[in-house]
């Protein structure tokens, strides 16, 4: 069927693979979620932040409310959330988010991901002081007028608010995101994604050989199941 074919395939099956991805931490958060304060969104706004953003990644309704129900269950799988800290290549700090019914299986992954790549496993909180945990909120632009927003939402903890093309993206300190996440539910505005973010307060610059390394790790840690999210001091 020609090149083309087989180039438009690779990409598609690479969209597929990510979303399940997706979907596959969006349920992990879900599950967590139930396990600590229940079922019902209406009381458990760590839930309604979870189901917001199955929402804004496109996951089935079905799967949302299948996460949930399966959660409910008694024989449902305890998730532990667990932060691991280390080096990659060429001197990285790098930071793992993980949600894990196995925690052995999952350091052993992390620490084999970071050995083969030329790093090493840290201990805990030895990169804390490299970060700055924030609140990010992404949110549909349509009908927003910004300097309102940004006027209305500074009580609430809005640290800085960026608009790209597609979305607005507003930052908070971690104490303010229940705040925030309040205010804009309260305003109507059409959240897509509210997450914990940790941005690098210092960051490296490395040539495109070095920077291809750590890409590389980083594709590696995130193609685990048990990972949530992988954070980097690369510029």
């Amino acid at each position: 069927m020609g090149r083309a074919f087989e180039f438009r395939r690779a990409r598609k099956e690479k969209r597929w693979d990510k979303m399940s991805k997706m979907f596959t931490r969006i349920g992990r958060e879900i599950a967590i979620s139930v396990k600590q304060s229940g079922p019902d969104p209406a009381t458990n706004s760590r839930l309604r932040v979870a189901i917001q953003n199955a929402k804004g990644a496109n996951m089935p309704k079905d799967k949302v409310e299948s996460a949930i129900k399966r959660a409910s269950s008694r024989e449902a799988s305890d998730f532990h959330e667990l932060t691991y800290e280390g080096y990659g290549p060429h001197g990285v700090a790098i930071v793992v988010e993980c949600a894990t019914d196995n925690p052995t299986r999952t350091v052993a992954n992390v620490r084999s991901f970071l050995t083969r790549a030329g790093g090493s496993l840290g201990t805990s909180g030895s990169l804390d002081f490299m970060f700055d945990r924030k609140g990010v909120f992404k949110i549909a632009p349509d009908g927003v007028n910004l300097e309102e927003l940004e006027l209305e939402l500074i009580d609430y903890g809005a640290e800085d608010i960026q608009a790209e093309e597609d979305a607005i993206y507003i930052y908070t300190q971690f104490s303010d995101f229940g705040a925030m996440n309040k205010a804009l539910e309260e305003r109507g505005v059409n959240v897509i994604s509210a997450e914990f973010q940790r941005i690098p307060t210092t960051t490296v610059q490395l040539n495109e050989e070095q920077e291809e390394a750590v890409m590389a790790l980083i594709d590696k840690l995130e193609e685990d199941d048990d990972v949530q999210a992988v954070y980097h001091t690369v510029v």
